[in-house]
């Protein structure tokens, strides 16, 4: 066993691995707490439309047979509304099977991936543990993805670059034109990632969409998901649009039922269910700015999102305000963890939750400047 231990790659043993916020179950056994607000995980207050949980029941019947291998219900579908040809789209048990397999299939030990710095924290983990190595470029002084030194950080070794737009932790989002500019610099050797999880809480005029530039940047790769604006988290399904080939080898790796048969069925009829996404798209847009009013009263600085979450400076440690917030009963999620020291992330909940947040928050603050 000792050689099996000492034979696993440097990259995986100089990991950490990733660490989910806790669930409402954990903080309240751990603090003996009634009522529990969770704002850590960018998940949609509202859920899933009323027809994806009868889809779900009705089919709960059926989880005795396996899923269909292709998703071809689902695949067509998301052809439809995209207007794409079905042997673009890729569908992956949640946008993190999809990095992995992403990663295994086109890194070689010693390749570079770059990203920005903070991002999401899962490209890192997938660059790891295949041996490559991620090279991280500081976000610019408005918290946005800096293209321009991130071209200048493409090498012989570069195989891939990611860009999470809007960014996930700070919200920030690049206009379409830069990232059309980008993708005009960058060769076609390098393969480009553009990780849209939040694209549906985007209220900026004429944001960057990228399907309609898939025939003619082959190493262009966008990558969406159900668990944010549809409601579907705890489905796990996310996919991606990207050229044919490179499709036709993600499947070949892929685990033939990768996305189980509630999840299928539960994404067509979310993908049904305009109004739905409509209401959970308006309360976040009016709750964003219930926040921003509420930070701005307690003079605190904060990151203006297109996501369903925003970065607040809080001029306190992270940690403590992530700890003393949670004895409270509120889950949040504490920016030390993405470098941001004095920052927690909060995920825009309906007013209710907010509310109780506010409260629980102004509350940490007049201790902590005591």
């Amino acid at each position: 066993m000792k050689k099996i231990i000492d034979d696993i790659s440097a990259g995986v043993k100089e990991m950490n691995r990733y660490q989910a916020g806790k669930s409402i179950e954990e903080v309240q056994e751990e603090y003996g707490l009634e009522k529990i607000v969770k704002l850590a995980s960018n998940e949609n207050p509202l859920g899933p439309a009323i027809q994806v949980i009868d889809t779900i029941q009705s089919e709960a019947k059926n989880v005795c047979l396996y899923p269909d291998s292709d998703s071809r219900e689902l695949k067509t579908a998301l052809a439809e509304k995209y207007q794409l040809a079905e042997e673009r789209i890729f569908l992956g048990n949640g946008s993190d099977e999809i990095l992995d397999l992403l990663m295994t299939l086109i890194l070689k030990p010693g390749d570079e991936v770059i990203q920005a710095d903070p991002a999401f924290i899962k490209y890192e983990l997938a660059v790891k543990s295949r041996g490559g190595s991620s090279v991280k470029v500081p976000l610019d002084q408005n918290h946005r993805h800096d293209l321009q030194a991130m071209e200048a950080e493409i090498s012989d070794q570069t195989k891939a670059i990611f860009i999470c737009n809007p960014n996930n932790p700070t919200g920030t989002m690049l206009e379409r034109e830069e990232i059309e500019d980008f993708l005009e610099k960058v060769s076609e050797e390098v393969l480009v990632i553009v990780d849209q999880a939040y694209q549906e809480y985007i209220t900026a005029e004429d944001p960057f969409d990228g399907v309609e530039l898939l025939e003619k940047y082959p190493n262009l790769m966008l990558m969406r998901t159900f668990s944010k604006a549809y409601g579907l988290a705890g489905m796990r399904i996310g996919y991606a649009l990207a050229d044919p080939e490179l499709i036709d080898y993600l499947n070949r790796i892929r685990g033939p039922f990768n996305v189980n048969r509630l999840a299928q069925k539960a994404a067509v009829t979310a993908l049904e269910s305009e109004s739905h996404l409509e209401i959970c798209q308006n309360l976040n847009n009016k709750e964003k700015e219930f926040l921003y009013q509420k930070f701005e009263e307690l003079g605190l600085e904060y990151i203006e999102t297109e996501a369903n979450f925003m970065m607040v400076d809080t001029g306190m440690p992270a940690a403590e305000v992530f700890e003393e917030l949670q004895q409270r009963g509120v889950i949040i999620r504490p920016g030390h963890q993405f470098g941001m020291e004095s920052w927690i992330r909060v995920t825009i909940g309906t007013r209710a939750d907010n509310e109780y947040f506010i409260r629980n928050l102004k509350k940490v603050l007049a201790e902590g400047n005591e």
